[in-house]
């Protein structure tokens, strides 16, 4: 069974490496992580799926890394300046402050017993600092609150360069900061997170099909990669839920332990932004299509997703308690391409007859996967330990093993054991996970 309680995967994620939260030996700092080992891998894994998804098993999207740091005409071209903002209330009784529009799941320590709430009033999310050694009018600079202008203010450089031709999209995948009034849920909603967003430029008449198409492309990513379609669903926004850009949007919505909440967006953002960028730069951000004779602005569509809710709802769809031998354990049943280690290499003894060959097959396994080795405990405790932390497969290297060429392959599902030939043993697993 999924997790049903956040707090089992937070403690997970504590004990065994996943995340901890940050600067913790100074009392931590609110809804701020750290990724352990494990986390920091997994995090990696999960950019690299949609890359590979997105960009590589693609030819008509390409790959850019845009700056953070971004001056204050690239956001008041975008519309971030004056419409990027929550609604704020203060509580005169608790002194806290929340999201007007989210007030039924405050965790007010009132209980709202009393609880007098101000007026709201907009809040910028935007975090500001400044450029330079000096501080005032003209070195006022923002972290990006979305990776997405970057892609739109380099459209004309990625035109020319990579010469595609719309349809085509521009991908990144990137570090965005907003200054959230009520972050929470562990990984869920922080301030400081990562995004994997696609713009996807479209001539204007095919914008609907397109919108529907990576509606029905994106859900079936997460599917594709283990989390179970009953915990997903696609919610359209209402009218007055719309970004002042978007025509539609559609949300991928994953089942949270508090409830439905967003995975991805799917927006139709038209040709809003790069008419802005053209209109406040000077610069012409548009195509001329030389088949048609035709010159026109292209029509966005954008699926957006946040690296780290991702990981949440991975850990979460793939945490399951059972019974084996008699004895309870805890397993992520995650998919190979998400787990921090697709491989564990376990001796059966820390005798020096078998490090050489246990060391041999890691050094060959891990040109191609991430894998651990451990020879520490009991064989049954690794096991456990691996299972807790999702590893897919243990390579267990016995004293038979010196004799016969072959190692032990457990499954981490299953916990089913087969004997497998050393000289076959890559080629069993690439058949295994399917990479």
């Amino acid at each position: 069974m999924p997790a049903k309680d956040l707090e089992q995967i937070v403690n997970l994620a504590k004990r065994r490496g996943f995340a901890f939260p940050s600067a913790e030996i100074y009392g931590g700092f609110r809804s701020s992580y750290d990724y352990g080992p494990l986390g920091a891998l997994m995090l990696r894994n999960v950019k690299d799926a949609w890359v590979r998804a997105v960009v590589q098993m693609r030819s008509d999207v390409v790959l850019i890394d845009a700056a953070i740091l971004n001056p204050p005409q690239t956001f008041e071209a975008s519309g971030h300046l004056a419409n990027f903002s929550d609604p704020l209330v203060d509580c005169t009784v608790c002194k806290r402050r929340f999201r007007a529009d989210q007030l039924e799941q405050r965790d007010c320590p009132e209980k709202m017993k009393g609880c007098q709430f101000t007026e709201a009033r907009a809040f910028n999310l935007m975090f500001k600092t400044h450029a330079g050694p000096i501080e005032g009018a003209g070195t006022e600079v923002y972290l990006r609150p979305e990776t997405a202008q970057g892609m739109f203010v380099n459209f004309a450089n990625v035109l020319a360069t990579s010469r595609k031709k719309p349809p085509f999209g521009i991908a990144q995948v990137g570090k965005s900061f907003r200054n959230e009034i009520t972050p929470g849920n562990f990984i869920f909603r922080t301030r400081e997170f990562e995004q994997m967003e696609l713009e996807f430029f479209v001539p204007p008449a095919e914008g609907p099909q397109w919108y529907d198409y990576w509606k029905r492309e994106r859900l079936e990513w997460y599917v594709s990669h283990g989390i179970p379609r009953e915990m997903l669903r696609l919610r359209e926004h209402a009218a007055d839920e719309l970004s002042h850009y978007s025509a539609g949007t559609c949300d991928i919505e994953f089942l949270f332990p508090w409830g439905w909440g967003e995975l991805e967006g799917i927006a139709q953002r038209t040709d809003y932004d790069l008419t802005q960028h053209a209109k406040h730069s000077g610069q012409r951000l548009d195509y001329f299509d030389q088949a048609t004779n035709e010159r026109y602005v292209p029509y966005v569509v954008e699926p957006a997703a946040g690296v780290n809710r991702t990981m949440a709802a991975f850990l979460l769809a793939a945490y399951d308690e059972d019974i084996v031998n008699d004895e309870p354990r805890t397993v992520l049943r995650l998919h190979p391409r998400i787990a921090p280690y697709q491989v564990a290499v376990l001796p059966l003894s820390k005798k020096d007859t078998l490090t050489p060959l246990a060391e041999e097959v890691y050094s060959s396994l891990a040109k191609r996967y991430m894998c651990d080795y451990d020879e520490t405990q009991a064989i049954g405790r690794r096991y456990r330990r691996q299972d807790e932390i999702g590893t897919p497969v243990c390579i267990t290297i016995d004293f038979d093993s010196l004799t016969d060429h072959a190692v032990t392959v457990r499954d981490r599902d299953t916990t089913v054991q087969e004997r497998v030939p050393l000289a076959s043993l890559e080629a069993h697993l690439a058949a295994r996970f399917g990479f």
